[in-house]
């Protein structure tokens, strides 16, 4: 068994790391929660896209939508289009 000095900064020590632990026991609780769910894409998908099936849609993995996607900035394209003209280039 450790045997430890019996002061305050020991006492502090060891409170710090029993909040350390307690955080991180709290991390992995809410990392293990947000990574539930089923992968996209499943198994059966890529078993049927290597054999030469059409995947149009897959199947919900039952995650929320992405919390960095605004909602408006999701349906824009992603390229503005063109809209002057520009000077052609012409090989000499």
């Amino acid at each position: 068994m450790t045997k430890l000095a019996d002061d305050p900064a020991t006492e502090a020590a060891k409170k710090a790391v029993a909040e350390d632990k307690k955080a991180a026991d709290k991390s992995r609780a809410e990392y293990a929660a947000r990574t539930k769910g089923k992968p996209t894409p499943t198994q059966e998908e890529n078993d049927i896209a290597l054999s030469g099936g059409h995947i149009l849609q897959h199947e919900d993995d039952g995650s929320a939508p992405d919390p960095h996607n605004k909602a408006l900035d999701a349906d824009k394209p992603h390229a503005r289009p063109q809209t002057y003209s520009t000077r052609a280039q012409r090989a000499e």
